[in-house]
């Protein structure tokens, strides 16, 4: 049964044994030569699945891998490929554009600064932060639905908002952590603590440290 208490300090190196035992270490599940491929890779995913993007990045990627070639694509060739990931004409465009500042503003480099990703169209706070994570090794901690759910559940933020979330999760965690156990706690809400059909009593972690009010 979960302690007493929503939240108490053993429950920060439980979750980290746990995780680590679990998945020691976790790969970046989106596919990528590098950070340009990565970014876009990022960009597809909002409201897709990872397996999807994987799915469809070779064949855009075939097309062009570079922001100098994709720039040069028409945004409905672009589209056309990507239709399968949902959002498409927004994402098409986003894409070309970004492929396009990234050439003429950034000499061809993905910038490295939250600032400029973020000012990249199609590009906001949480894929800016897995940008500089999973390409530059940047210690940041990208808040994604699995991740602010676990977090609830396991008392460790409110669940106001991802901001809040993403706050509690850097004041708890040592910063040398922070890209691995992003990684971590999503493949664990995926395998083990999903949204629906979740059963806490058999979760490794819910189980455990969980919240009251889920096991009621």
């Amino acid at each position: 049964m979960p302690t007493e208490s929503a939240f108490t300090p053993l429950v920060i190196p439980l979750i980290l044994d746990t995780l680590d035992a679990l998945y020691p270490e976790p790969p970046i599940p989106l596919r990528h030569q590098d950070p340009y491929t990565l970014l876009v890779a990022v960009v597809l995913s909002a409201q897709c699945t990872d397996l999807r993007v994987n799915q469809v990045t070779p064949a855009l990627f075939a097309r062009a891998c570079t922001p100098q070639e994709m720039a040069e694509l028409p945004v409905e060739a672009i589209q056309a490929i990507i239709r399968p990931c949902g959002l498409a004409p927004q994402k098409a465009r986003a894409i070309r554009e970004l492929s396009r500042l990234i050439a003429v503003d950034h000499q061809g480099q993905v910038p490295r600064t939250l600032v400029e990703l973020e000012a990249l169209p199609g590009v906001g706070h949480k894929t800016a932060q897995v940008v500089l994570a999973q390409a530059f090794g940047e210690p940041t901690f990208p808040v994604d639905t699995h991740i602010h759910r676990l977090a609830w559940r396991w008392g460790l933020s409110s669940g106001k908002n991802v901001v809040q979330t993403e706050k509690d999760l850097k004041r708890l965690f040592p910063k040398d952590r922070w890209n691995r156990l992003h990684l971590q706690i999503i493949y664990f809400g995926r395998e083990h603590c999903p949204a629906r059909g979740h059963d806490p009593r058999a979760c490794p972690l819910c189980s455990q440290v969980g919240r009251r009010e889920l096991f009621q």
